[in-house]
């Protein structure tokens, strides 16, 4: 089962933080003599960090010396700095805890931007601490010098530059209070290696004054009571859920919104698991691949209650003729995300947690007061979508194995509880459109900035989090060869994930892309992995030098029994090498830039509805 996500009152306790509202964890820590470097780890130690994903060089060596005798914290030494960072994500993602990653200056630094920027976009709780050059070397182009913190402050919630050993304690505090609060995210700490090497008294203190940061967590009265009579009076209404939720622990008042108000609900790639995919007002999730009913459920609307979404164009499509006849209720924690894309008639900033404890109470007293909305003719046009335009799939032309079988099954095979990690790519949507997921943080994967390379490293990490769930990373052939590398992390420290490669000997989605707008010119898609008589690399192969399990499966009938087997094996990462079609394409889509009211169903194949009305 999914693990909480703390509240404010659980962070401070762990971290020692003051939130307002919430009761100090710890008296203060002080006057012990140490480097800048033990000062970071006792640090980490104090804000209740428990794994750290990294790797050494020179400036933030001094750090790795006292990072030996600290028995509270595991190091796990990554292959490189990208994964590391996704290591950390993936953990944070799947435990609700922040993750935490460490490299050196310069190019360590540097590896780190992509993992920053992709927890950025998702909403992910993590702090990067990294080296830097000694402060009297700092703007000298120095050996390994780079200015992490002016190229990463367009990409992380916040980003520090330490020189004064004094300042370590505070800096650790405030970039975990940051990072978890509010609208969660990444947050750097850039330490001058003379800062580490410095000499420092040690103090611990319980309060982090953080003057002009204070997230709104409580929603504006008035504008929950506008967002339930809207609700209870909406004939076509939607209720379309973001990552917020997850983020926000709020599925449990979530449910119960869906619930009492009987709308529709879709989950965005970022949401799945907010509601369980068989609850019957699951329309599935919406966007360029979703689901017709949901895709156009959200077209038919007279209102859309936005919750913790942002309105992604990969959800709206062409934003003009998005949702044209709905008004909107947009609840988020993040008030540069409300009317961003789309203008909110009734806005409401606040934590979900908080908007649903009183937004569902609110819903509740205008049923009593006008009773139940007639949502009738609704759900039948929705059934009657649903019934006509169900997920599906045709069988392959070349033989192959079908991509979407291969997924469906690990769904099956696996159990509810199974956490499912994907890559970037064709792969990506099948997970989340042929696995059914019934409970949140058991779908991992990179949303908002589409990084490719991310599956494996963050199985990593989430296994970590989370021993003793099953983690599957769902990988292609061509995210699998940017970071397989974890692997040899994987062996050595007893992380033992599984990967399934859906291995199409190509970029499947750029490839995609170039059938239907390209002319069928594949220029740069073919990987050679996997058809014909080369493999490069063979994956079988590459896991057992990794000292992983590698199984190739060519046969439909070998799926189930290579998923099973690999299911038994818990001494070592298992790498499943499915070699599957090319030609697969993925169903629903609506072309980037045109509206979602031309959804095709399949190639060439439109739902027919009234496109003006």
């Amino acid at each position: 089962m999914a693990q909480p996500h703390p509240s404010p009152a659980q962070v401070a306790a762990r971290s020692s933080v003051v939130v307002p509202g919430t009761q100090t964890a710890s008296a203060a820590v002080a006057g012990e003599a140490m480097t800048g470097a033990q000062s970071v780890v006792r640090s980490l130690e104090e804000v209740g960090a428990e794994v750290v994903f990294g790797i050494p060089g020179g400036a933030i060596l001094p750090l790795y010396d006292p990072l030996m005798d600290s028995t509270r914290l595991r190091h796990i030494l990554v292959r490189h700095e990208q994964g590391g960072g996704h290591a950390a994500s993936g953990y944070a993602h799947a435990t609700g805890r922040v993750g935490v990653t460490m490299a050196t200056s310069g190019p360590g630094a540097t590896n780190l931007v992509t993992p920053l920027a992709d927890a950025n976009m998702d909403s992910i709780p993590m702090v990067a601490i990294t080296g830097q050059v000694g402060a009297a070397l700092i703007g000298t182009d120095a050996f390994q010098e780079a200015d992490i913190v002016g190229i990463t402050m367009p990409v992380t919630k916040h980003s520090y530059l330490v020189t004064n050993p004094d300042d370590i304690p505070r800096t650790i505090a405030e970039a975990f209070h940051i990072a978890a609060t509010g609208r969660p995210g990444p947050v750097l700490v850039d330490i001058a290696k003379s800062a580490l090497q410095g000499r420092t008294t040690f103090s611990w203190t319980n309060e982090t004054r953080l003057p002009g940061y204070h997230p709104v967590t409580k929603p504006h009265v008035k504008q929950v009571r506008e967002a339930a009579r809207l609700l209870a009076t909406a004939r076509r209404p939607v209720l379309y859920v973001g990552g917020g939720v997850i983020r926000a622990q709020a599925w449990d008042g979530l449910r119960t919104l869906v619930d009492v108000s009987g709308a529709p609900v879709v989950t965005t790639l970022m949401a799945r698991g907010a509601v369980p995919d068989t609850h019957p007002q699951h329309l599935g999730m919406p966007g360029m691949h979703g689901t017709v009913p949901a895709v156009a459920a959200l077209q038919k609307a007279d209102l859309i209650v936005a919750l913790g979404a942002r309105f992604d164009d990969r959800v709206t499509g062409q934003l003009s003729s998005f949702a044209p006849h709905a008004a909107i209720v947009h609840a988020d924690i993040d008030p540069a995300e409300i009317g961003k894309n789309r203008t909110a008639d009734v806005p409401i900033v606040g934590d979900l947690r908080e908007v649903l404890a009183e937004l569902v109470p609110a819903l509740q007293a205008e049923h009593e007061r006008a009773g139940l909305p007639d949502l009738a003719g609704w759900w039948h046009q929705i059934d009657e979508w649903r019934k006509t335009y169900p997920l599906g799939f045709t069988p392959t032309a070349d033989g192959l194995l079908s991509p979407q079988h291969v997924i469906q099954r690990l769904g099956q095979v696996n159990g509810p509880d199974t956490v499912f990690v994907s890559g970037v790519g064709q792969h990506q949507m099948w997970a989340s459109q042929f696995i059914t997921y019934e409970h949140p943080r058991t779908w991992i994967n990179s949303g908002g900035l589409g990084t490719m390379g991310y599956a494996v490293p963050a199985a990593m990490g989430a296994k970590v989090g989370r021993p003793d769930a099953t983690v599957w990373a769902i990988d292609g052939d061509g995210c699998f060869q940017m970071t397989n590398q974890e692997l040899a992390t994987c062996t050595i420290n007893d992380i033992p994930i599984k990967v399934a490669v859906i291995n199409n000997s190509s970029l499947g989605m750029v490839r995609q892309w170039q059938t239907l707008f390209y002319e069928e010119r594949y220029s740069n898609t073919d990987l050679h992995t996997g058809h014909g008589t080369m493999r490069v690399p063979d994956f079988v192969k590459l896991a057992e030098a990794y000292d992983a399990v590698g199984i190739r499966v060519e046969k439909a009938s070998e799926v189930d029994d290579a998923i099973r087997r690999a299911n038994e094996i818990d001494d070592r990462p298992v790498v499943v090498d499915f070699t599957v079609s090319r030609d697969a394409l993925v169903w629903p889509m609506v072309a980037a830039g045109v509206s979602n009211d031309e959804i095709q169903y399949a190639r060439g194949i439109s739902p027919a509805w009234d496109r003006e009305d």
